[in-house]
């Protein structure tokens, strides 16, 4: 399958990248697990202390004894990846080319806690789509890159590192592998990273979409009202005027950012802090479970653990431990987060995105977006879907439901 071409200048060059993982940072991860020192438990029946003990014990368990990183390492090298230098940093990404005719370029972008692993499951049905229940008209070229500071990126060691300055990273990828025209697609961080590649406000004043960019995807809007982000945020009451839908979207956000924003606070503002990531496999785990599980999909988590799966979903065990072993593995549990302390801008605000845009809400989202306020975000709102399940990280848990979105958002634009 042909892949990118190298340059002689080092600076552009695309390098292939193999993936190996010494024996011996296996042995000090099942080491480091088995040496944990617990605390107490929790003095509640529920979660709202955090993650329960027994939990992560059961997690620990398996991890030191049962899970095997392997498998993993395998499945990221059948396909093919790739290191680039751009604007001083080192960009890893993964490079899958469809073999059908006219396939249209799209660049995958995953957020915190994700990885390229967590879109894995996005590449066959993307790029194979008559493998899936689509035609082959639906076919994309297929590139996820790791954000900076995360996976096998670089680590940044200066400041600078925003999504602003990511989303610039990527068009330039896309266009180093020849790409003139592509698509955008993201979810938490990544989705913020698109809005924002696609003319999207950040603090400062919007730059003009690349022109070479036609469209976006995005699994988590920005669409609140300014009004409503603001009253929501303070936890408010909902203001007069909502619809049953708005109403029900309000009190999602207010319970969010009641109960589940305390672990972005701190890495906004003391991500250096957090030591506890860079030393302990389990501290590291537990700080990724809450937030998984904290993200509008009450106990998915546990369910998954215990394998009690209340709603069809994709997520498995080793899919969790994966993701968590890799930031492990590359000691990014704080470069990774200091993408938090770089961007004053609001998450899930709108940001003035003109050019066509399609928008998944799924069931368990931090919060559903309702159709009218995708209108009012999006002006070329191209495709809107409401999904009865998934949630928060809807390419591991729906690939299926998510891929047929990107499909359906893009047709009109190839």
């Amino acid at each position: 399958m042909p892949g990118p071409t190298e340059t002689s200048d080092y600076a552009s060059a695309i390098r292939p990248l193999t993936i190996t993982t010494a024996e011996g940072d296996l042995k000090d991860l099942r080491a480091r697990i088995a040496a944990t020192r617990w605390p107490g438990k929790e003095t509640v029946e529920d979660d709202s202390q955090g993650v329960p003990l027994a939990m992560v014990q059961a997690l620990a368990r398996y991890w030191q004894t049962e899970y095997d990183w392997r498998k993993c390492e395998a499945e990221l090298n059948s396909v093919p990846n790739f290191l680039t230098e751009i604007d001083g940093l080192d960009i890893h990404f993964i490079h899958v080319r469809s073999g059908h005719e006219d396939a249209l370029p799209i660049v995958v972008c995953h957020g915190w806690p994700g990885s390229v692993v967590e879109q894995l499951k996005l590449i066959g049905r993307l790029t194979d789509p008559t493998a899936h229940g689509a035609s082959a008209s639906d076919a994309f070229h297929v590139v996820i890159p790791s954000m900076p500071g995360y996976g096998f990126s670089g680590k940044p060691t200066s400041t600078g590192w925003g999504p602003v300055r990511t989303g610039k990273a990527y068009v330039e990828l896309m266009k180093r592998l020849g790409y003139d025209r592509f698509v955008a697609q993201g979810g938490d961080w990544g989705a913020i990273v698109v809005d924002l590649m696609a003319g999207g406000r950040s603090p400062g004043p919007a730059e003009p979409a690349p022109p070479e960019l036609i469209g976006i995807h995005t699994n988590m809007a920005g669409a609140i009202p300014p009004d409503l982000f603001s009253a929501s945020f303070a936890g408010s009451p909902p203001p007069s005027g909502l619809s049953d839908e708005e109403l029900s979207t309000y009190e999602q956000l207010r319970s969010f950012f009641a109960t589940h924003v305390a672990y972005g606070l701190i890495a906004g503002t003391r991500p250096q802090t957090l030591y506890g990531l860079a030393d302990s496999p389990v501290d590291l785990a537990a700080f990724m479970l809450d937030h998984g599980d904290g993200l509008g999909q009450p106990g998915l988590v546990q369910q998954v653990l215990e394998g009690r799966l209340e709603k069809p979903s994709d997520l498995t065990r080793d899919d969790i431990l994966d993701n968590i072993t890799l930031f492990w593995l590359t000691n990014t549990g704080i470069s990774s987060l200091r993408m938090y302390w770089e961007f004053a801008g609001g998450f899930f605000d709108t940001k003035g995105v003109t050019i066509p845009v399609g928008v998944s809400t799924f069931a368990d989202e931090i919060y559903r977006v309702p159709r009218s306020w995708a209108e009012q975000a999006y002006p070329n709102l191209v495709y809107y879907n409401q999904h009865d399940r998934g949630g928060h990280f809807a390419a591991w848990e729906q690939p299926q439901l998510l891929s047929e979105d990107i499909r359906a958002t893009f047709r009109s634009l190839r």
